[in-house]
């Protein structure tokens, strides 16, 4: 194919192609350097397949663009970096909004980076946002651009999202139809660091005074390319829950000598999930998982000491009051059943990400006229997202853009998961026209 970014040919040559979604008039077949379609010489028009009515659209992405996008997002998903150590990462971002001769400032909130276009006379003003970091999992994709970084991934996208908001950099800044100010955000530690709030406390809306924003997560399972916009709640608040049981460890064998903070363990996680089904309204939502149990160093021994690990989830301040007060209390009766001391520590993150009414009909006008296919028939997730931060300070709208089918363990945070880089040319079309449509409504 001409044009093509060095690399591609080897790893098209090593690589297999699937389907990743399909619908009566489209499939959309993932190879492993971009879609069977783009090969063909028509991959954004077969995303477009099945958009509905034409509208006016923005000038979209080149083939050379994609494969060039294609080329970033996998560069990264190969270098990934955790929360707050995304060093390389910015540079890497930096190095980019260089080559494409768009301004930026750095180290905001850590290791955030914003870019900003401005053109025309227009006052309006419009962020934009990606996130950056990588989560402490061990990838299983068997990819050519696999993580080299032993126990890190990228297992939730946030990859293929600062790809996309580089490419939508990349549109607004070959595009003279608009007026006002665009700011790119690539913020770091979103992955339960507080990235966002960082950003906000080091200035972000006094330095760069953006009207509104918008973001999006690619959604395994959701047709490839479409977007989905909420009317309201989008994604869940949680937080972190850390449990301590400290007892009396001894001898195995002479177990009424200890207070064994095991057996205690086993019955306050069996006690806690009673607290959804039998304490929160059926009609209300919440999530309250227990993931990690830590505890004991030899088989003949009984502990002395055990920790649980997990998160909760809800969408509304009046469940998450139901969570907490119950959480104290079983707790509290596990101590004086057992004779431990039981110690609950509950960090609470984000709130819940809410979409504006305004900006979300914004946002569903910018799908249209990049003409993709729109759903707004979805329940919200009891996933978290910080974005839900810069939305209690501004208006604005947080999307869902299909990554296409989901296979098995290749959902977000699964080991083989991998961002369908078939969708660049959506979620980074989709970005700069939203900034243009908000901007065109001022």
């Amino acid at each position: 194919m001409p044009g093509l970014v060095p690399g591609i040919h080897d790893l098209r040559a090593t690589s297999k192609t699937w389907m990743v979604g399909s619908s009566p008039a489209m499939t959309i077949w993932l190879h492993a350097s971009h879609s069977k379609a783009l090969d063909a010489g028509h991959g954004y028009s077969a995303m477009l397949a099945t958009a509905g009515p034409p509208c006016e659209r923005s000038p979209a992405l080149t083939p050379e663009l994609h494969q060039k996008l294609t080329a970033w997002r996998r560069h990264l998903h190969a270098h990934p970096e955790l929360s707050l150590q995304e060093k390389e990462t910015s540079a890497f971002v930096q190095e980019k909004l260089t080559e494409l001769g768009i301004p930026f400032e750095a180290e905001i909130g850590g290791h955030g980076v914003v870019a900003t276009l401005t053109r025309g006379s227009a006052q309006g003003r419009v962020g934009l946002r990606a996130d950056m970091d990588a989560l402490p999992i061990t990838e299983d994709t068997g990819l050519p651009y696999a993580s080299t970084s032993p126990g890190v991934m990228h297992a939730c996208g946030h990859d293929g999202h600062t790809a996309s908001l580089l490419g939508a950099a990349a549109l607004l800044a070959a595009d003279t139809s608009w007026s006002g100010t665009v700011d790119f955000i690539f913020q770091p530690a979103e992955e339960g660091f507080g990235g966002s709030r960082a950003m906000v406390a080091d200035g972000l809306f006094e330095r760069f005074p953006m009207d509104r924003v918008f973001g999006f997560h690619n959604w395994p399972g959701l047709q490839a390319g479409t977007v989905a916009v909420h009317d309201g709640v989008v994604m869940a608040s949680g937080g972190r829950v850390s449990i301590t049981i400290e007892g009396h460890a001894g001898h195995a064998g002479m177990p009424h000598l200890t207070r064994d903070p095991v057996m205690a363990a086993g019955h306050l996680i069996v006690a806690l999930q009673s607290i959804v089904s039998r304490g929160v309204d059926p009609l209300d939502t919440a999530v309250l998982s227990l993931c990690t149990l830590e505890g004991g160093t030899a088989r003949n021994q009984i502990a002395g000491r055990v920790t649980i690990g997990g998160t909760l989830r809800y969408h509304r301040e009046a469940v998450k009051d139901i969570l907490l007060a119950r959480i104290g209390e079983i707790c509290a009766g596990i101590a004086t059943s057992f004779g431990v001391k039981v110690t609950p520590e509950i960090v609470m993150g984000v709130g819940v990400t809410i979409n504006a009414p305004a900006e979300a009909g914004l946002a569903r006008l910018a799908a249209e006229k990049v003409q993709t296919p729109v759903r707004r028939d979805l329940a919200p997730s009891m996933a978290g997202e910080d974005f839900a931060f810069y939305l209690q300070k501004r208006p604005g709208a947080f999307v869902w853009i299909g990554n296409g089918e989901l296979r098995d363990g290749a959902e977000l945070h699964g080991p083989r998961y991998d961002f369908n880089d078939a969708i660049l040319p959506v979620a980074s079309g989709w970005m700069a026209e939203v900034a243009k449509t908000a901007l065109a409504s001022n």
